[in-house]
C-alpha cells in the first residue's frame, strides 16, 4: 500500500472516529440538558409549593386575628351592657354596639361561639341576675378561647 493510501485510511478513520465521538458527546449533552431542565422544574415546583404554604399560613393567621378581634369587640360591648345593668347608667349606643358586634360573631362563627354569644345577649335582654350574666359571659369567654386556640 502506498503512503497516500495509508494517509487516506488514517484520515478517514480519524474523521469517522470524530463523527462517532461527536455524536455520542451531542447525545450526552442533550441528556444532561434534559436532566438539568427537569431538576430546574422540580426546584421551581418546590419553591412554588413553599410560597403557597406560606400564603396559606398567613391567611390562617389573618383569619385567626380577625376572629379574635371580633370576639374581643363583642365581649367589650357585652361588658358595657352588663355594667349598665348593674349601675343603671348606660349610653344609648350600648344596645346598638352590642347588636353590631353580635352580628360580627354571627358571621365569624363557629356555631358554638354564636350560641354562647346569643345566649349572653338573650340574658341581657331578659335582665337576668348578675350571677346568670356572669355565667353566660364566662361561657362565651370559654368558647371564644377554645376557638382562638392555635391548632
Amino acid at each position: 500500500m502506498s503512503d497516500w493510501g495509508i494517509a487516506l485510511i488514517a484520515a478517514g478513520s480519524a474523521i469517522a472516529g470524530s463523527v462517532v465521538t461527536g455524536w455520542y458527546a451531542r447525545s450526552a449533552g442533550i441528556r444532561q440538558a434534559t436532566a438539568a431542565r427537569h431538576a430546574g422544574d422540580r426546584q421551581a415546583d418546590a419553591l412554588l409549593e413553599s410560597v403557597r404554604m406560606t400564603l396559606r399560613a398567613e391567611s390562617g393567621h389573618r383569619e385567626f386575628a380577625l376572629r379574635r378581634q371580633t370576639y374581643a369587640d363583642f365581649l367589650g360591648a357585652a361588658d358595657a351592657k352588663i355594667l349598665t345593668e348593674r349601675n343603671g347608667r348606660g349610653q344609648a349606643e350600648d344596645d346598638v354596639l352590642l347588636q353590631r358586634t353580635l352580628g360580627g360573631v354571627l358571621l365569624e362563627g363557629p356555631p358554638d361561639a354564636v350560641a354562647a354569644a346569643q345566649h349572653l345577649v338573650d340574658c341581657l335582654r331578659r335582665h337576668e341576675t348578675p350571677d346568670e350574666l356572669t355565667r353566660a359571659k364566662l361561657a362565651f369567654v370559654s368558647v371564644a378561647q377554645e376557638c382562638c386556640r392555635p391548632r
